[in-house]
This record gives structure tokens, C-alpha cells and sequence, in this order.
């Protein structure tokens, strides 16, 4: 094949599997609602099952509602009538993906799964095969030509089916109100995890936060900043406002201005006013910026009431492996 057939040949499948998703969209009906209020309302888990390709395109599927807040694995049908049956239970509900709608390994499930009294969802290409039959709701995913050569490889089918699996997570999602939090604690390890990660995640907070009052002295101060180990400690007033900060850098620098009349200082005279904040439901990345912007290494977080509520630090950043 020459350089232009095989750009030809890739378009026409792309542009193949698109038509039949943007068919799939267009004719997506009530059933579809009611497959997703059906998993919403229950309180167990989705099992996914498909052989060969559709199985593949399950374990996606599977995963994808998982991540998403949905409960769900995948079992191999094959496997199940050697035991994995017994991972089946009465108030789960089941997707099982088979274009044909006839496959043998499936079927056999069906038996079991209607006498425990198993929820049936099928996404198949034939509403009118045995699967679709034996199904409470039918997802019917036809599509008018596979992207292959006569037909013979899962590929517009697969796509459709794959499409749909992500269209019922999405909508659960959507349903179910996951927002950034829920993402953030299914996602902890993933870089999208990390990015949503927020600055209330890695704070260091009560007895942990270094702070001194306007008028104490350089020893009180030290003594504090070496006690929590931060190399930072916020200098608070009677009513326990943050007037300002002392850092590491900020004790050089006053002993080289002070020199031996350093001891005789209070905290007042050594801090730095009107430090940079930020609040705890920031972003961890807008704290990191902060910190690069500014080059500091810590950031004092503030609560609505503008009390202190934590100290985040640049190496609490680092362990997130964010950067």
C-alpha cells in the first residue's frame, strides 16, 4: 500500500466508527434513562460481562463506573460456570455486552442470573435476540457497517458499545453529584488526582502551626520555629490576628542588621507584615504557584473568619509527586 492508501484507509475508519456513535446519539431513547435511575437507585454493585472483544470493552467499562463512584467489576462469562457465579449476588445488577445478542457463554449465565432475580441491562445490537429477550432494559447499539473489511472485525460495534458505557458513567456521575472531592479520594495516585488535590489535603494544622504573639521575644521565637520545624512561624495579635510572618531567611537577615541586639528584639520588630495567604479549598497547584511566583517556600493558610488554619510547605508539595 502506498503512503496515501493507508491515510485513505485510517480516515475511512475513523470517519466509520464516528457515523455509527453520532447514529448511536441520535436514536438513544427512555431506556437509556431508565438503565441509569436503575443503577442510581441501587445500592450494590454493576457486574459487566462480554466475551472477546465486548469483553475488553467491559473491563473499560467496568473500571470507567468504578472510578466514577459506581461500584463495578467485571467477570469473564467463560469463568463464571467454574465458580465465579458465586461473586454474583441477588441485588447487583448486570451489564452484559453481546452485538450478536447469541453469544453461547452469556446466554448460559442467564439461567442464574434470572432465578437469584439479578437486574438484566444488554447492550446488543439486536433488540430481538435471545439476550435482548431474557433483558429488564435493552441498550440497543446497532450499527450499519463494521469499519473493517467485510464485516469481520468488532470495530464500529465495539466503539458504540465502549461510547455507551462511558455516556451511563457520565450521566451516573451527573446524577449522583461526583464533583472534584469524590474525584480527588477514588484518584489519589493519577495526575488528575493530583491537580484537584487541595490545599485543606496537606496543611500541617492545630498543634502543628508555629506561632508567637506580637510581643515576644527572639528567644520565645526561636524556640517555636525549632520546636515545629517548618522554618516559618506566624506572628499573631491579642486577638489572635496574623499581623505578620518570621522565616528562616527573615532571622538572617535580622541578626546580620541587629547583630548582638538581636535577643533584645520582639517578633513585631523582625517579621514581615502582610504576608501572602491562601485559603484551604485553593488548589495545591495555586499554592505551588505562589510559592514559585514569590519564591518562598511556606504559605499561611486562612480560614472565611481570616484566622489562621494551617501552614502548607513547599516540601508538603513535593510529596505529591506533582512536579
Amino acid at each position: 500500500m502506498k503512503k496515501e492508501e493507508i491515510i485513505k484507509t485510517g480516515k475511512d475508519v475513523l470517519n466509520a466508527e464516528a457515523k455509527a456513535v453520532s447514529s448511536l446519539a441520535s436514536r438513544l431513547d427512555e431506556n437509556f434513562a431508565k438503565a441509569v435511575d436503575l443503577i442510581f437507585r441501587n445500592r450494590f454493585r454493576v457486574i459487566v460481562t462480554g466475551m472477546g472483544k465486548s469483553g475488553l470493552i467491559g473491563r473499560k467499562i467496568a473500571a470507567t463506573l468504578a472510578s466514577c463512584g459506581t461500584p463495578a467489576i467485571f467477570i469473564h462469562p467463560a469463568e463464571a460456570g467454574h465458580g465465579d457465579l458465586g461473586m454474583i449476588l441477588k441485588k447487583d445488577i448486570l451489564i452484559a455486552i453481546s452485538y450478536s445478542g447469541e453469544t453461547r457463554e452469556i446466554l448460559d449465565l442467564l439461567d442464574f442470573v434470572k432465578r437469584i432475580g439479578v437486574k438484566l441491562i444488554s447492550i446488543t445490537g439486536y433488540k430481538n435476540s435471545r439476550l435482548a429477550k431474557y433483558s429488564d432494559i435493552v441498550l440497543e447499539a446497532k450499527v450499519e457497517e463494521e469499519a473493517g473489511p467485510d464485516g469481520l472485525i468488532p470495530t464500529s460495534s465495539s466503539t458504540t458499545a465502549l461510547a455507551l458505557g462511558d455516556a451511563i458513567a457520565i450521566a451516573l456521575m451527573k446524577k449522583k453529584g461526583f464533583g472534584e472531592k469524590d474525584f480527588v479520594f477514588f484518584h489519589p495516585k493519577g495526575q488528575a488526582g493530583k491537580r484537584l488535590l487541595k490545599v485543606k489535603n496537606l496543611m500541617h494544622r492545630d498543634q502543628q502551626i508555629p506561632y508567637i504573639f506580637r510581643n515576644a521575644c527572639m528567644k520565645e521565637v526561636l524556640e517555636e520555629m525549632s520546636n515545629k520545624k517548618l522554618g516559618i512561624t506566624c506572628v499573631i495579635d491579642e486577638e489572635e490576628n496574623l499581623i505578620g510572618i518570621i522565616t528562616d531567611g527573615d532571622l538572617r537577615r535580622m541578626i546580620q542588621k541587629y547583630k548582638n541586639n538581636f535577643l533584645q528584639k520582639i517578633a513585631e520588630d523582625c517579621m514581615t507584615p502582610h504576608p501572602i495567604t491562601i485559603e484551604r479549598e485553593d488548589l495545591a497547584t495555586k499554592a505551588l504557584n505562589l510559592m514559585e511566583e514569590n519564591k518562598i517556600t511556606s504559605l499561611v493558610v486562612m480560614n472565611k473568619k481570616r484566622k489562621i488554619d494551617g501552614i502548607v510547605h513547599l516540601h508538603d508539595l513535593w510529596r505529591t509527586e506533582m512536579f
